[in-house]
């Protein structure tokens, strides 16, 4: 028994890839409200950033041997890649969290990370309404990904402000900083998964 069939439905496997970022974020919001059971809560990060890593090796994988794509292969290959972008990030702010030592979490990873979860929630409703052709509202929600992206930015800003403003160890101020720009550049992705969308539903509308 395999994995994947031969004949590959991409839209099927879009939505297993964003289903996974959700869940993945999810864990993430977990991670930072409870700060607790680090070992078990990084593990489980862990292999949904692997799971993803697996779905999308296989839609590069089967790109390369399709012949007819259901849309076009260019716009396959950026969604793939920025969707994995997401999750990559995700586990790599995670993962800085792990390799600094974090001993107390911070308000605004606590914020930035719960609104990461709700754009990756809208992101996953909109692939699933492109893969039933509801183009309209897959443009509705690519308006609310925009929306929460320039809320998660305000966020990182205040962040980065109240950083230099109040923290007094240097070591501790830089990173913070590099966790903050990995939950930052996650929301990043998100917008530019939601260009991508909306740049397809223009091809198709």
């Amino acid at each position: 028994m395999t994995l994947f069939p031969k004949q590959i439905d991409f839209f099927e496997v879009f939505d297993r890839i964003s289903e996974n970022i959700t869940k993945a974020a999810g864990l993430l919001v977990d991670f930072v409200v409870h700060f607790d059971d680090i070992e078990k809560r990084t593990k489980e990060i862990h292999e949904a950033e692997k799971e993803g890593d697996i779905l999308t090796h296989e839609i590069m994988r089967q790109l390369n041997q399709t012949f007819i794509t259901p849309i076009d292969r260019e716009d396959l290959y950026a969604l793939a890649s920025r969707l994995d972008d997401v999750l990559d990030l995700i586990w790599g702010a995670v993962d800085r969290m792990m390799l600094f030592k974090i001993k107390e979490m911070m308000p605004k990873a606590v914020s930035m990370s719960k609104d990461l979860l709700l754009t990756t929630e809208v992101m996953q409703k909109a692939i699933h309404k492109l893969r039933k052709k509801h183009y309209s509202h897959v443009q509705e929600y690519c308006i609310e990904i925009n929306r929460l992206e320039n809320r998660i930015d305000r966020d990182f800003k205040e962040a980065l402000a109240q950083l230099f403003d109040e923290m007094t160890d240097p070591i501790l101020l830089i990173k913070w900083k590099e966790i903050y720009e990995h939950l930052e550049d996650a929301s990043d992705k998100c917008e530019d998964v939601a260009n991508i969308l909306e740049a397809i539903i223009l091809k198709y509308a």
